[in-house]
């Protein structure tokens, strides 16, 4: 596919070297970031000045690919820019609570979407030196090696990511009904605190379903075309797979998809 004068391939590389600049300047400034340089958003939800810095060189370095085109970040933007053609959805630092308290599990999200359909897609995970991308038709890759959602074919043997709700609580109780339920059908439960990596990783068959809701579009746009790319199945709650800007998101594998979604939709489905 041809995005102007580029292939898609093309960009992907592009937007590759802007990840890689902007981990580099945030395992600079790891550990470093003192209590007066973090700012409050809302109850649970920090920013740091890396937040912002990081935005500011991603949205100046993909808006140099594909001039014209539209920007919404978790930092600046706005969900107006939905309708855009080409739209640039950047989560510039996934996991800034664990960054801020010194773990390593972070990540640089950037997709572009075509008409609402991501095309390109980056889940950069700085400390960890694992990049995963993925393009339109071309599959799923970690580092250069392309990657497949997980085999398994019965809900015991899986392992489950999630993300705690940090806001918004009147879906507690079904939450933690599900919560207690995979508890029991499956290996066991994990929740690492970034919503990208867990569609990386779900891409890439560490993790064999995901599901979390009151997300936003910059949390899940790379990672749904992670995950389609790798032969996995996206959607919310109800079985729609129109995800970006839905809030919710179920992602696994084709083959657990039905047994993951029944024990999802029972419950949360509105």
């Amino acid at each position: 596919m041809l995005v102007g004068d580029l292939e898609l391939s093309n960009i992907l590389e592009r937007v590759l070297k802007a990840t890689n600049e902007v981990g580099n300047f945030q395992i600079k400034h790891w550990n470093k970031v003192g209590n007066t340089q973090i700012e409050e958003k809302t109850a649970n939800q920090l920013v740091s000045f890396v937040d912002k810095e990081s935005e500011k060189i991603l949205k100046r370095e993909v808006l140099k690919i594909l001039p014209g085109s539209s920007f919404l970040g978790e930092e600046s933007g706005s969900e107006e820019v939905e309708k855009s053609e080409f739209l640039w959805i950047v989560d510039p630092l996934d996991g800034t609570t664990n960054y801020l308290h010194g773990l390593p599990v972070f990540s640089i999200s950037v997709a572009l979407l075509k008409d609402g359909e991501p095309i390109v897609g980056v889940v950069d995970c700085p400390v960890l030196k694992e990049t995963f991308s993925a393009f339109k038709g071309g599959g799923s890759f970690l580092n250069g090696t392309p990657i497949t959602v997980g085999q398994n074919k019965e809900l015991m043997d899986t392992l489950i990511a999630t993300g705690f709700p940090y806001y918004k609580f009147d879906r507690m109780q079904p939450y933690l009904e599900v919560l207690s339920e995979l508890m029991q059908k499956t290996h066991g439960l994990r929740r690492i605190g970034s919503a990208a990596i867990d569609l990386a990783y779900t891409a890439a068959g560490r993790f064999d379903g995901f599901f979390e809701m009151n997300l936003s579009p910059w949390d899940v746009a790379a990672g749904v075309l992670l995950v389609k790319e790798a032969g996995g199945r996206v959607t919310d709650f109800n079985g729609n797979p129109n995800v970006i800007f839905n809030k919710e998101i179920l992602a696994s594998s084709e083959v657990i998809y039905n047994q993951f979604f029944d024990s999802i939709r029972l419950k949360l489905a509105e």
